[in-house]
């Protein structure tokens, strides 16, 4: 197996978050003409010039790259990342420009560092340094890297999809961003923890609309439409979605990770079948914003519009709530508890869009994909425990559901309490060493998938 020097790893830093690739709405795709040259050829010469890889621009902006492999009956997999970021003004007190990719005692500060440029160089890094060393994967692969996943990539990965069905493309899992290593995040755990996410949670862009009569505000009725709209917004949040912790993928996270626990967390993460989920651990997990998502279908409220004039009666209000739905709760399931919650019929409850969480992958000794991204994470973070998860935010994955049965979500960055805050806020940032363990990372796995299957289970790890 090849070895990435830390001499080598120095020169792996960086790149591509001082390009401004920013992605405002899906009518308003400001990132046009930054996206193609996104990444310089000449960065990545040895990609661009090699006879094993095949490049091509989809819907103009994405990039898909096919990796041949020497064995074409081992079936391919793919890395997915996405190059486009959500706006970030530098009058937000951020600590260096957001996009300036500024370098602050050992840490690169940008939009994009975690969400998601590093996987994107940190891919290309690791292709590159394999291909100038000669190496050549025995299981091809495919590269995708979509440029609108933040509003959903409805062109960019969806095309992706389209293009490899055509072509009759099967993969054997695909890997996205996703979960993290969490360190100091979830309560009660003792050390870092290395979640893969096996699914992630729905979505669902729900509109509440008053209409009144309009008048002057000298002669204002008992209610106004911004009165009443404002009292189902608080019966919203006040009465959130019910808990579902241990009707999900959560639970089999809890499984794995209770022997990291102390007493009695320990005790009862490792007896779940003897508690009620609704009295667990939930009550704990609830209070952190962090992990609040693995316990219910979440409820958020985005944007209130109302009013034009201050002494002008509004004839209307409405208000944008954003919804993660739990894998154990359907798309109408939250619809219906809306409607409950709300309890007023004059306010009208539109459903902008929406879908339902996407299968759970395979996780088991079996799993290819599970033990291989297992393994790697090992090589690289020895000290971390893995676990599967649940993701609760939406990624380009989702799209792919059917070229694979299996699609995991997992980003190699280590983040501790507070730095949670900084993905899609202020200060996004991630520390050289991390970096250079995400070329590392990308690196192993490549050469971690050449096997042709795995190990009989239960044998040891290293006959990987």
């Amino acid at each position: 197996e090849m070895q990435y020097s830390r001499c080598e790893r120095k020169t792996a830093r960086g790149g591509g978050c001082d390009i401004v690739s920013v992605i405002g709405s899906i009518n308003t795709l400001r990132c046009g003409i930054y996206l193609v040259p996104f990444f310089h050829v000449s960065a990545f010469p040895k990609i661009f010039s090699s006879s094993l890889v095949h490049h091509e621009l989809v819907a103009n902006y994405s990039h898909l790259f096919r990796v041949e492999g020497s064995q074409p009956d081992l079936v391919p997999y793919l890395l997915l990342a996405h190059i486009d970021v959500v706006p970030a003004s530098e009058s937000d007190d951020w600590e260096a420009p957001p996009f300036s990719a500024k370098e602050i005692d050992g840490f690169i500060y940008g939009r994009g560092t975690i969400d998601n440029k590093s996987s994107v160089m940190g891919i290309l890094e690791a292709l590159e340094y394999l291909l100038g060393k000669g190496y050549a994967p025995r299981r091809g692969f495919y590269i995708g890297l979509g440029h609108d996943e933040e509003v959903g990539g409805l062109k960019g990965a969806l095309n992706m999809v389209r293009v490899l069905k055509q072509r009759g493309v099967q993969l054997s899992f695909v890997l996205d961003e996703g979960l993290a290593i969490a360190d100091g995040i979830i309560v009660g755990l003792e050390g870092p923890a290395a979640l893969i996410g096996l699914t992630e949670k729905g979505m669902a862009h729900v509109k509440l609309r008053v209409s009144t009569a309009p008048g002057h505000a000298s002669m204002p009725p008992r209610e106004t439409c911004i009165g009443i709209l404002a009292a189902a917004v608080k019966r919203l949040e006040e009465n959130p979605m019910p808990r579902l912790f241990g009707y999900g993928p959560e639970r089999e996270t809890f499984e794995h990770l209770a022997h990291k626990f102390g007493l009695p967390l320990k005790f009862i993460m490792s007896n779940l079948w003897l508690f009620s989920p609704y009295v667990l651990y939930s009550r704990l997990l609830e209070r952190k914003p962090e992990t609040n998502g693995l316990v219910r279908t979440t409820t958020a409220v985005t944007m209130f519009n109302a009013g034009v004039k201050d002494n002008v009666l509004p004839s209307h209000a409405e208000v944008h709530v954003n919804l993660r739905i739990h894998p154990a709760q359907s798309l109408q399931e939250v619809l219906d508890q809306i409607h409950s919650t709300v309890g007023d019929q004059r306010v009208k409850i539109e459903l902008i869009s929406g879908f339902e969480a996407p299968p759970v992958s395979s996780s088991d000794e079996k799993s290819f994909g599970f033990q291989i991204i297992k393994k790697t994470v090992l090589d690289v973070f020895p000290t971390v425990t893995v676990a599967p998860g649940i993701c609760i935010a939406n990624t380009d994955s989702q799209h792919f559901k059917d070229l694979t049965k299996d699609i995991y979500r997992f980003l190699p960055v280590w983040l501790t309490p507070g730095d949670t805050q900084r993905i899609h806020g202020i200060n996004e940032r991630i520390s050289k060493k991390n970096y250079e363990e995400y070329v590392m990372f990308y690196f192993s796995l490549i050469q971690n998938c050449d096997i042709q299957k795995l190990p009989e289970p239960h044998s040891s790890v290293h006959e990987l």
